[in-house]
């Protein structure tokens, strides 16, 4: 209980305030009207009206992803490989008097944001009546990394053991909103077998994140916190199964002559 309660003030302990950390109040406020739009009044005010054409929208949408996630990718590299702060054997949040704790707090953040700039892929689907792919995986996905942030910052600071892992999670993020503007202007794009291929980088990525932290949990003298690693273990298995079991019902099995939807990560 005394390291639960030491850890809820790691936060506190940082005098940079940035907008939605500190208080869950705005990342709940976000989420709350997040779910009562995508599954109650969005689809309420769509019953009787007709799919909005949001094809530039979304165009743009994807280039604003594409772009964020490309510099956030570049800065996350540059920082794990080039200044190297960590122990990759044993990551661990910076002290705030370290040369490099900028660096990990503003990647760390945009990061975070960029999980609820991905709420906007669900209210798309709404506008578009494309209720189908609005599955239970994808709202819990989407809840889980989002408020989920806030939770690991909340409790370990900035950075830290989930950092190689969300470093890979942006490198997908790169091939998926590529493909998903690619696929927008291009039929020829839309029916190739990308689709199957960037199943296989997710299912790589929750592979590669489940080692990473496996690997961590082993090093006897890392200080990194044991049920943080539990977590993400927890989550790296969850969504391993998922995607596994989404790639054998449409890649492996083919059931039914409907075409597979891109699962989001």
């Amino acid at each position: 209980m005394a390291d639960f309660l030491n850890r809820t003030l790691i936060i506190s302990d940082d005098p940079v305030r940035l907008p939605l950390i500190g208080s869950p109040w705005p990342a709940l406020t976000i989420i709350s009207i997040y779910l009562l739009f995508v599954l109650k009044v969005g689809r309420k005010f769509m019953e009787k009206r007709k799919p909005y054409d949001l094809r530039g929208v979304i165009k743009a949408y994807n280039i604003l992803q594409i772009v964020y996630n490309t510099v956030l990718m570049s800065g996350g590299i540059y920082f794990l490989l080039v200044l190297k702060p960590y122990d990759m054997r044993c990551v661990l949040t910076l002290p705030l008097d370290h040369e490099y704790k900028n660096w990990e707090r503003l990647l760390t953040y945009a990061y975070f944001v960029n999980k609820f700039m991905d709420l906007m892929e669900t209210v798309f689907f709404v506008l578009r009546k494309k209720d189908r792919q609005i599955s239970v995986l994808h709202v819990f996905h989407h809840l889980a990394m989002s408020f989920g942030g806030y939770v690991n910052i909340t409790f370990n600071g900035y950075g830290g053991v989930f950092f190689p892992s969300c470093l890979l999670n942006v490198a997908v993020h790169v091939i998926m909103y590529t493909y998903y503007y690619l696929s927008s202007v291009s039929k020829d794009v839309q029916s190739s077998t990308w689709k199957k291929y960037i199943t296989i980088v997710q299912l790589v990525q929750f592979l590669l994140s489940l080692v990473n932290f496996s690997i961590t949990l082993m090093q006897p003298d890392c200080k990194a916190s044991r049920n943080t690693i539990y977590v993400g273990i927890l989550m790296s298995s969850t969504f391993l199964l998922m995607f596994s079991n989404f790639y054998v019902r449409n890649y492996i099995l083919k059931q039914g002559k409907q075409k597979p939807e891109l699962k989001s990560e």
